[in-house]
């Protein structure tokens, strides 16, 4: 070692002779993770809910005027009266006029599926009373009767009070699974 080279080495030592190592530092905590998430069962739920808007040929069974009134097994028939009376605030709603039942069917699937993740309890369902389908009758009307029959957590359905739509719309009870 040169002369130069024990120079700056001495110089370099008395420069940090008052140093002090830093006390360790804290990690800080570890974000916590995300719940678990079945990717799989819910691909399987919403296919369910995809074949279970299909229409078979002879599902269409209902009238212009016809009420719309439904409830599972084990559900009291005075909560569908209760319903049907409007008595469940309507959380949220969707609108299927002037759509094909293709177009309806792929949007009210994506709605239910919308409003199970929300874990609403009631909404509205506009089909419309078909008055301009023609010969074949309310098309939208019949479809929802029998799409909304095929989802397991719709628990119940009936047509709404006159002041909300009468027979041209549903009020949906949901299950909160």
């Amino acid at each position: 070692m040169s002369h130069d080279d024990k120079d700056h080495d001495n110089a370099f030592r008395t420069a940090v002779a008052d140093v002090r190592p830093l006390p360790p530092h804290p990690t800080p905590p570890a974000e916590p993770r995300p719940s678990p998430r079945a990717r799989f069962r819910r691909m399987d739920d919403e296919q369910a809910l995809l074949e279970s808007l299909e229409l078979a040929p002879g599902d269409w069974m209902v009238e212009t005027g016809d009420e719309l009134l439904f409830r599972r097994g084990g559900v009291p028939a005075r909560l569908l009266e209760r319903l049907r009376r409007g008595e469940f605030a309507v959380e949220d709603e969707i609108d299927l006029h002037g759509l094909t039942a293709l177009m309806a069917r792929d949007a009210l699937r994506a709605f239910l599926h919308e409003a199970l993740g929300r874990r609403l309890h009631c909404v509205r369902v506009v089909h419309g009373k078909g008055l301009r389908s023609g010969p074949r009758g309310p098309v939208l009307k019949h479809a929802v009767n029998v799409w909304l029959r095929k989802v397991d957590a719709v628990i119940a359905f009936a047509s709404a009070p006159r002041r909300d739509g009468g027979t041209g719309a549903v009020y949906v009870l949901l299950s909160d699974r």
